[in-house]
């Protein structure tokens, strides 16, 4: 059974979906191979609490990983990218090349971007840690100014954080 929610964040409106009590969608409002709301299952009140707390606690630069469960559902493939994805540290960036690198298929360059481009867990599965060769934001379903957000974001708190040692 599906089920979801919509909280208030910095970056607009998050849609949150549960298939069966385990979060499977973060959506933001007008992104990018957004799937139709009628596919979310009924909209509640209860069940999504973990999840609005911690993702508030990013927003606020008090939480770098999120530890609710969740269920990725797509391809083989687009859950290896989106695998590999979770595995870049906050406050870091990786490049098209280097997540074709690490997901072992550079030859599949486009297939790895068009895979991350698809990423049904926004801000968990962090995607926006995704730049182009030369350092340059693009590529973001949500966005270019919400990647640019929550870049910066990460960066303040990577430096907040070194000013604490």
């Amino acid at each position: 059974m599906r089920t979801h929610t919509a909280i208030e964040s910095p970056i607009g409106t998050l849609t949150l979906v549960a298939t069966d009590g385990i979060l499977s969608g973060l959506y933001m409002e007008d992104q990018l191979h957004l799937p139709d709301a009628s596919t979310f299952g009924e909209r509640v009140g209860s069940g999504f609490e973990a999840a609005a707390e911690q993702l508030g606690e990013y927003f606020t630069g008090r939480r770098r990983e999120f530890t609710f469960r969740t269920r990725l559902t797509g391809t083989s493939f687009q859950r290896r990218v989106w695998q590999t994805v979770a595995t870049i540290p906050y406050g870091q960036t990786w490049t098209y090349t280097q997540l074709a690198d690490a997901v072992g298929r550079r030859d599949l360059l486009r297939a790895v971007a068009a895979a991350n481009g698809r990423n049904p867990m926004a801000v968990v599965v962090p995607c926006h840690r995704v730049i182009a060769s030369d350092g340059s934001l693009t590529g973001y379903a949500g966005g270019l100014a919400r990647k640019r957000y929550l870049l910066d974001l990460e960066a303040s708190a990577e430096v907040r954080s070194a000013k604490l040692f």
